[in-house]
């Protein structure tokens, strides 16, 4: 198998990314205020059941990431009360869509369910006015049972001439 150059900034194309899920989240309004389904085991490969769950807030204007997993797939909830620019890169060298980027903006005016694989960069910024709520649903656990391994993190953002970027 003939090994696929290294990407450069300049090499991603907008594309759609194999393995990737993207569905919306429905919100159901009454009296009492709503109510939103995240996710059923009925809905996901067995590969992606959760393990654990957490929720974030991220101030207006911040970025989270880019970074990847070796091994974790990110199961995201994009519900609100703020917006996310969130922008994905295929890393994967194996994957048809290797290069790829895909940029969608989820929250509160556009509720979603990403599904990220392993390999997949990924970054999200708060472009609204207000703290946004995040929630993940990774399919392993942070730093494995008993917080006993090392974190499967590769933290682009820790390099500043990282070809990952969020601006555009």
């Amino acid at each position: 198998m003939q090994r696929k150059p290294a990407p450069t900034r300049n090499m991603f194309r907008e594309g759609q990314i194999n393995d990737l899920v993207v569905r919306d989240l429905r919100k159901f309004n009454d009296s009492r205020g709503w109510l939103s389904e995240l996710f059923r085991h009925d809905d996901l490969d067995p590969e992606f059941y959760p393990a654990m769950a957490y929720t974030s807030s991220t101030k207006p204007g911040v970025t989270r990431g880019p970074h990847e997993h070796v091994h974790q797939a990110d199961l995201f909830c994009f519900l609100g009360p703020s917006n996310f620019k969130l922008r994905m890169w295929d890393n994967r060298a194996d994957s048809a869509t290797y290069n790829n980027v895909m940029t969608l903006v989820v929250g509160a005016d556009n509720p979603k369910f990403v599904l990220i694989p392993k390999g997949v960069v990924h970054a999200y910024q708060n472009i609204g006015e207000t703290d946004g709520i995040v929630i993940n649903c990774p399919n392993r656990l942070y730093m494995g049972k008993g917080r006993s391994e090392a974190i499967d993190e590769i933290r682009h953002e820790d390099n500043p001439d990282t070809i990952f970027r969020m601006d555009d």
